[in-house]
């Protein structure tokens, strides 16, 4: 420690809290009642709750001559605007935060008490210790975000993902620092991830073949064929549908709820989007145009004289496809893998999942789940936003400035 850390840590300081109804005004009378005994400020934190204020202002002592009179001040002050005062002596500033900074995000729909108890103490069981709350979002989900110190950030996430799903809520670990607000990569999968729907089963049902694309879908889940033989399997069934059945099923195409927003956000804070699909090309460049996205890459349909011929043609986007296409968009992009985003549903995402800096499982089955980063089990894909320390305000005023 230096010498001007040992001496500043010696001086003697005041904790000025202020607490009561909210209203303008409060903060500079209060450093205006400071002021008249020179101190200097040392922190400062306010926090307003439903229209209550905690306001805490640390500052250097005056002579001790004046400490007496200062704290009479600033009670007469207080109790003239109807408000409370604390004054706590001390010595130098806050303590230092323990080695290990991690972010943690809790979504609630709803957040319980309950559900809160039990992350607060898993995060002081695991060494944490918790800085400070902080609510990002109030709608559609509760999203509150902790500032934990003391701890490192794979042993916190190791304690407190596991047992999420139990508390009915979300749980996202990251590491703070500066890297979290860089521009960043995200990439995402398609079909129940930025879409409602999978493309293969809208493909299916104008075929008329819905039963038979499913009863393969269900071999590949039991492990009986891979993804590429049952891609081909599936893709097969097609043969001879008419090429128009393309713009159909562009059509019948649904967003997932928020998928709009999230895009529109991450473009503002200049992030780069992508997605990558096990569906076809057909489909994900009408929504790379459609959205406004960066990269987008799929299996194609081999078309023919205007008919499906129930081939895809070129580079088949698989499990470890989806992996090799992250690295890929990321080089182009020139973003670090540690400072992309993936998201997916499935299990043929998890290799990309693994591999980004942050693996979102998005309404995953329990496998993806256990294996990703953290997990989303709410239907509105922004609130994935809120896992990057974006606040449902600051998405609304953004909104807002663009339609005025």
């Amino acid at each position: 420690m230096s010498a001007s850390q040992t001496s500043s840590s010696d001086v003697p300081t005041l904790l000025v809290k202020i607490f009561g109804k909210d209203r303008p005004g409060i903060t500079a009378g209060l450093f205006d009642t400071l002021a008249a005994y020179s101190v200097d400020v040392v922190d400062i934190e306010q926090v307003v709750t439903r229209g209550r204020m905690v306001l805490c202002a640390l500052v250097t002592a005056p002579p001790r001559a004046l400490e007496g009179d200062l704290r009479a001040t600033v009670h007469s002050w207080a109790e003239s605007i109807k408000m409370q005062a604390e004054i706590i002596s001390g010595l130098g500033d806050n303590r230092p935060r323990g080695l290990g900074r991690s972010l943690v995000t809790v979504l609630g729909h709803p957040l319980t008490a309950e559900a809160t108890a039990a992350i607060a103490a898993k995060i002081a069981k695991a060494g944490g210790n918790i800085d400070r709350i902080f609510r990002l979002a109030k709608y559609p989900v509760t999203a509150v975000e902790f500032a934990v110190s003391g701890v490192a950030t794979e042993a916190l996430r190791t304690a407190l993902v596991t047992d999420a799903a139990k508390l009915g809520v979300d749980v996202a670990v990251v590491a703070a620092g500066l890297h979290r607000r860089a521009q960043r990569l995200v990439v995402m999968d398609v079909d129940s991830t930025l879409i409602q729907d999978e493309v293969i089963e809208l493909f299916a049902a104008h075929a008329g073949c819905e039963d038979q694309v499913a009863e393969v879908t269900a071999a590949a889940m039991r492990g009986e064929l891979d993804f590429e033989q049952s891609l081909h399997a599936r893709v097969a069934l097609l043969e001879g549908l008419d090429a128009s059945v393309v713009d159909k099923v562009r059509s019948e195409v649904r967003l997932t709820p928020g998928a709009r927003t999230l895009i529109r956000t991450l473009k503002r804070l200049g992030f780069q989007v992508g997605v990558v699909s096990g569906g076809f090309t057909q489909v994900t460049d009408d929504l790379k145009d459609r959205l406004g996205l960066d990269f987008a890459q799929a299996n194609t349909l081999e078309i023919v004289d205007g008919k499906l011929t129930g081939r895809v043609t070129g580079e088949i986007v698989d499990r470890a496809g989806k992996a090799r296409l992250l690295r890929r968009f990321a080089a182009e992009a020139g973003v670090p893998l540690s400072q992309t985003v993936a998201i997916g549903d499935g299990a043929n995402d998890l290799d990309m999942l693994n591999a980004a800096g942050l693996g979102v499982a998005f309404n995953a089955k329990p496998v993806v789940r256990e294996a990703a980063h953290t997990a989303v089990n709410v239907p509105f894909l922004d609130t994935v936003l809120y896992l990057l320390g974006v606040t449902r305000e600051e998405v609304e005023a953004a909104d807002a400035h663009e339609e005025d």
